[in-house]
């Protein structure tokens, strides 16, 4: 496993990306209202990355068609914008990534559509819960197994399951670096669960399910939805490993 530790510098230009991605997503949360489509927000985002001399991340990444992964109810992540207009009490995932000068910063967040169900409700509440204890673990010194576990603790203390087909991961200038960070601890085998040091950066992104935590992938190659058609929620930070604790870049 080769990690690429971050000098302060690379940190403060990735802190400078994810200040950009981090309101972002506050531009798509000033959007989400039934009517609006998920083209329509996705075109938004890219307007506001490209305004701050900053670049897509997503955008042609792998053949990405859009700016911003925008996922609906049972879409887990990777969904494509498009014409689909967003509903009363839906929930609705947004997934950006952001480059500038040269560095990425990558945050998600999963909001409501006007007013949502109690299932839903508690799904939200307890994706975000589960992404800051998971961030309360990122310290010099410990293994990353911790943070693997503070998700996947209290996500099945509360009756969710952690989806296993996807992981956080280590970023900087490429968006997807060693080490993975999965959110259930089976995934960290012992040679495969490194102590996290200063200049560690990982993004860390809990997606929790209502129901099991199979999924699938549609037929457009990159929308990936639960298996059983059941509510999913995810969240995301990236989080710089510092001699203080844990920095969170992708902050406004």
């Amino acid at each position: 496993m080769s990690i690429i530790y971050k000098s302060p510098r690379e940190i403060e230009k990735m802190r400078a990306a994810g200040k950009v991605a981090a309101g972002t997503l506050a531009l798509a949360a000033s959007m989400i209202k039934p009517g609006v489509t998920t083209g329509e927000m996705d075109a938004a985002i890219e307007k506001y990355i490209r305004s701050f001399g900053g670049v897509p991340t997503f955008k042609g990444y792998r053949n990405f068609p859009a700016s911003a992964c925008i996922s609906v109810n049972e879409e887990v992540v990777h969904g494509i914008p498009g014409p689909r207009a967003l509903k009363e009490g839906d929930i609705v995932t947004v997934d950006v990534g952001v480059t500038l000068d040269g560095y990425i910063g990558d945050t998600a967040w999963t909001w409501p559509v006007g007013r949502i169900s109690t299932k839903a409700q508690r799904l939200l509440k307890a994706t975000k819960d589960s992404l800051f204890l998971a961030i309360e673990q990122v310290r010099a010194g410990r293994r990353l197994s911790e943070v693997s576990r503070a998700v996947q603790n209290y996500a099945e203390s509360n009756g969710y399951t952690v989806v296993r087909k996807f992981a956080g991961h280590g970023l900087g200038r490429d968006l997807h670096e060693e080490p993975q960070v999965p959110n259930y601890v089976d995934a960290l085998t012992r040679g495969n669960d490194p102590l996290m040091k200063e200049g560690l950066v990982i993004a860390i992104e809990p997606m929790l399910n209502v129901g099991h935590y199979d999924v699938t992938t549609l037929k457009d190659n990159w929308t990936v939805v639960t298996k059983d058609g059941e509510l999913s929620a995810h969240f995301e930070h990236t989080i710089a490993v510092t001699a203080n604790g844990p920095d969170i870049l992708t902050v406004a």
